[in-house]
């Protein structure tokens, strides 16, 4: 072997120490639309299964066709402008307008407390402690406080899914650079300049994270407040049918609900993929 192949091959055999390649599950490598309809199809399977076997009754839990053909009377209320149509709005509005609160609540405890060591030491602990309380337990007291209308069902949302907001800002604020902090305190920036124009840039992401956890947590405290505090959305006809033990009926209420809940989630979602947009989420070694 002459000099020349065996320098060719000594660099070929760095080459290949040095260059590391991820490797790729074949799990992780199934499209999205294949794993979620794969997974779909294992769970309709096998709910027909324990329905086809009367492993539960009947009165539980519908079989999958009993729920579809009702969840095809519901749509048609809906498309027809019939009384589910005028729910679904009462619903819709209470979680738009709680949400809306959250984000204002949160955003501005979330400065307070990421901002300043008052709000770190003195505002935190209590936030925290009223979180861990069980919240259901809070329905009555707004209902007191606000009347049986959407007020009280738009507040026990806002209250449900501010505290993701607020730790979602704090944490977005406390993620930037020391040198950046540095470097905007050597150049003379003011509290706020850096605020503004450093530390939530750079935190979006983990408040975007705070404000996806909210959309989800939204849609619960207003079909909790209509179950205990009365209403007119769809939380009270899913109370009403399963008074009725009209299980199908309660099923795809629930799924329509689903629906809107995940139409406010995927608003967050595409927003942040057009603010954040030089961020990517990484799952499994993919970007998403």
């Amino acid at each position: 072997m002459t000099d020349a192949q065996a320098n060719q091959s000594s660099a070929d055999g760095a080459g290949q120490d040095t260059v590391w390649v991820q490797e790729v599950h074949f799990i992780d490598s199934v499209p999205r639309w294949i794993a979620m309809s794969a997974v779909f199809l294992v769970f309709i399977a096998c709910w027909q299964i324990v329905t086809s076997f009367e492993l539960v009754s009947p009165i539980i839990l519908p079989s999958p066709l009993e729920t579809l053909e009702d969840m095809i009377f519901v749509g048609q209320n809906l498309l027809t402008g019939g009384y589910m149509l005028g729910a679904l709005w009462i619903t819709f509005k209470e979680v738009i307008y709680g949400f809306a609160l959250a984000i204002a609540l949160g955003f501005s405890l979330g400065i307070l407390v990421g901002e300043t060591a008052f709000g770190e030491k003195a505002v935190m602990p209590y936030l925290v402690a009223i979180d861990t309380m069980p919240k259901v337990a809070f329905a009555p007291l707004f209902v007191a406080w606000l009347g049986f209308g959407i007020e009280s069902k738009v507040a026990l949302a806002a209250f449900i899914a501010t505290f993701p907001i607020v730790v979602g800002t704090a944490a977005g604020l406390h993620a930037a650079d020391e040198n950046a902090r540095m470097l905007f305190k050597t150049m003379g920036a003011s509290r706020l300049q850096t605020l503004f124009k450093m530390k939530l840039p750079t935190g979006l992401p983990q408040i975007f994270t705070g404000l996806k956890i909210g959309a989800v947590g939204v849609m619960a405290g207003a079909i909790t407040g209509e179950f205990l505090g009365g209403g007119k959305g769809f939380g009270e006809l899913i109370r009403v049918a399963a008074s009725q033990l009209n299980t199908p009926r309660v099923f795809s209420l629930i799924l329509y609900l689903s629906l809107v809940g995940l139409a406010v989630y995927a608003t967050v979602t595409w927003t942040q993929r057009k603010v954040v947009f030089w961020h990517k989420e990484r799952v499994g070694g993919d970007d998403h």
